[in-house]
């Protein structure tokens, strides 16, 4: 393999850059919770608000504990052998990665909300 001298290198990079700063890319969408987070805030108290760094917070808790709900929904499924996660493996993990009165009440929320599916 030969060597290239620098100054090609640079002047590669230096073309390169200039092909791209014309052409201006789309800004990459983000998908966050920000949305769902603000409208609950808002059920639950209308008077406040939440700064940016507070939403970020929030975010990335969700983000948390949706991933930790998911690895133990895929883990259930493994261990029982099956290749679809259904809505019993997420229960069950929801159950088992909610402390106490909390989990209680999200698969309340939960089938409730499967019930109003079903029913329409």
């Amino acid at each position: 393999m030969a060597k290239t001298p620098a100054s090609s290198k640079k002047a590669a990079k230096a073309s390169k850059k200039a092909a791209t700063a014309g052409a201006k890319r789309p800004k990459r969408r983000t998908e966050t919770y920000s949305s769902y987070i603000y409208k609950v805030l808002k059920q639950v108290h209308p008077q406040y608000g939440i700064s940016k760094k507070g939403m970020s917070i929030m975010n990335s808790f969700i983000n948390d504990v949706f991933e930790r709900v998911c690895t133990e929904a895929a883990n259930l499924c493994r261990q029982n052998k099956k290749a679809t996660c259904s809505s019993r493996e997420v229960q069950t993990a929801v159950r088992l990665v909610l402390p106490g009165e909390l989990a209680k009440h999200a698969v309340s929320e939960g089938t409730k909300a499967v019930t109003k599916f079903t029913s329409a």
